[in-house]
């Protein structure tokens, strides 16, 4: 990560950016007249955002994926939502704050709002759990989910986080166990689902909320069976091939609509949606309501059966 919260590949953005920045200052103290010469570095500065962000790596998207100011879970929930209530508690154990869990009004149809949580400072990070979830978290959210399904209500989910917490307490309560159970009664629950990756969506603890009707990507999401590193670290003993694992796993937005696995894929404003949460935020909201109208008009049997088929035809494969 480069100095101001720019990657890498970013830093001859950061530095036009810097001069464009130097110059209106530089105008405004002298009363010199430059707005031609600024109105120029701007239009060079456009270009090289649209050549930069037109041929990203897949490795340069999961980068982007877990900027540290990207819009997360609750940011989504501020300018997409209204009436937000939170709710805690798996009624079992503790609530786990790695996983947002609410009823609010999308332009004022009632939902259940689901989705994982990380944090931007350090005590926040810590109190979410870098978005790692806890068995708790899992149950929490089914709980939840039960109850929506029993009023009718469809579930929205935001999909960001590294992976389910891998700790010895986790597994002694039970982390496989409450997957497990979260994906088979997701598959069955009678109400619309719509799922949106905005970050990261690693392995087992991405699919613990995952399973749905509709399943939409950021482009410079990620979402992956492994993430890199991890991948990277078994298949040649040194995480600094992450970026060849991350062309190997196919784990872009693009390689994933062409196996089936997403539904549709949603831009990001240009530079990525950490540059502006606001209009991220609208763009997605037009494909929830929009995912929203079609759902409503299939009967719980059509509804059931269309998951069911479309987990059936995720992916290519050839049968011998």
């Amino acid at each position: 990560m480069a100095a101001g919260g720019y990657l890498d590949f970013e830093k001859p953005i950061l530095e036009l950016e810097k001069k464009i920045r130097e110059m209106k200052e530089f105008a405004s103290g002298e009363e010199i007249e430059l707005s031609s010469e600024i109105v120029s570095l701007e239009r060079k500065l456009q270009k090289l955002q649209n050549e930069i962000f037109s041929k990203l790596s897949r490795w340069q998207r999961v980068q982007l994926a877990r900027h540290p100011n990207r819009p997360y879970t609750l940011d989504y929930i501020g300018h997409i939502f209204t009436d937000f209530i939170e709710l805690h508690g798996d009624r079992g154990y503790a609530d786990d704050k790695a996983v947002v869990c609410g009823f609010a009004k999308l332009d004022g149809q009632k939902a259940l709002v689901v989705g994982q949580q990380k944090g931007r400072d350090t005590k926040a990070k810590l109190m979410r759990n870098f978005g790692m979830m806890h068995p708790e978290g899992y149950r929490k959210a089914l709980r939840l989910m039960k109850m929506a399904a029993h009023f009718g209500l469809p579930i929205i989910i935001f999909i960001d986080t590294p992976g389910a917490y891998p700790g010895l307490q986790a597994e002694e309560r039970g982390q496989a166990e409450a997957i497990a159970r979260n994906i088979r009664e997701m598959s069955v629950l009678p109400v619309p689902i719509i799922i949106t990756i905005i970050g990261e969506g690693a392995s087992g603890g991405a699919l613990g909320i995952g399973v749905g009707d509709v399943l939409l990507m950021q482009e410079n999401a990620w979402y992956s069976v492994i993430s890199p590193e991890g991948c990277a670290a078994i298949l040649w003993r040194d995480q600094a091939k992450a970026p060849d694992a991350a062309e190997a796993l196919r784990v872009s937005a693009p390689d994933l609509l062409e196996l089936k696995v997403i539904d549709k894929i949603l831009p990001e404003p240009t530079g990525g949606a950490h540059r502006n949460h606001q209009l991220a935020a609208q763009i997605v909201k037009g494909e929830l309501l929009a995912s929203l109208v079609q759902l409503k008009q299939l009967s719980t049997q059509e509804l059931l059966q269309r998951r069911l088929d479309k987990l059936r035809t995720i992916g290519i494969y050839d049968e011998i």
